[in-house]
């Protein structure tokens, strides 16, 4: 897998030009706080003592009675924790990397002395692994709508089997502003608990730029300057009082 180092926005976009300009391919990005941190989505991260079907059970027995319209599939159950913060087998990822840049600088005071990463996926080399493909389609990416190809996905199929899957990439329906604003995409993981970045042949599919502990108070004023804040990429009210709130 390849690891490169960027100190300024200018250096990311030099590294994408030599490492993407020949592939006609699809980049998803994703950002995190610490370079040591694993590509695993939250129910996977520790020992879960609730089960995945279980917490749906809870989250459907409360959030219905809140919505217009149930969601169809246990997909879009899913889609919909993952969207208020409960714990599940979706990770996030973005196809802009500067919003995915933005994401792994953000919490730089509260993680001072470490060093953030920006993680680069091809979602179609990534899906080739686990044998999803379409013959006639070259860079086909399944959404949560193809349920006869990510039928072993759902809770009640994971649930049901012995056998573990490898990652793979989907697109949702960007159906409200948060998800929209950020380019939202994913990946969802099966049932074992293996990390992207730990699967065979990375090579292939992944790489990663590391920003220094140093750098990356430098490089987020750079993508202020550019617009990036808070209420442009979570478009809510809670957002309007940060981003007011900073410039104090």
């Amino acid at each position: 897998m390849t690891q490169k180092n960027i100190s300024s926005i200018s250096d990311l976009i030099s590294h994408l030009k030599d490492d993407f300009s020949v592939s006609n391919t699809n980049i998803w990005y994703r950002g995190q706080s610490h370079k040591s941190w694993d590509l695993v989505p939250g129910f996977h991260r520790g020992n879960n003592l609730t089960s995945e079907s279980n917490l749906l059970k809870r989250f459907k027995q409360s959030a219905s009675m809140l919505l217009d319209k149930d969601p169809v599939n246990s997909f879009s159950w899913m889609f919909l924790m993952q969207h208020y913060g409960l714990p599940t087998r979706l990770l996030d990822w973005s196809e802009s990397p500067l919003i995915s840049l933005y994401f792994a600088l953000e919490d730089y005071e509260k993680y001072p002395n470490t060093d953030a990463i920006l993680w680069c996926l091809k979602p179609t080399e990534l899906n080739n692994e686990a044998n999803i493909k379409i013959v006639d389609e070259n860079n086909f990416i399944p959404s949560f709508d193809d349920e006869d190809i990510i039928t072993s996905y759902a809770i009640e199929s994971v649930n049901s089997t012995r056998i573990g899957m490898n990652p793979i990439a989907v697109i949702a329906t960007r159906n409200n502003p948060r998800i929209q604003a950020q380019q939202g995409v994913f990946t969802i993981h099966h049932k074992d608990k293996i990390a992207i970045n730990n699967l065979a042949n990375t090579e292939n599919f992944l790489t990663s730029y590391i920003i220094s502990s140093d750098d990356r108070l430098k490089v987020l004023l750079e993508l202020k300057t550019l617009g990036f804040s808070k209420f442009s990429l979570f478009p809510e009210l809670s957002s309007i009082s940060e981003h007011i709130k900073q410039g104090f």
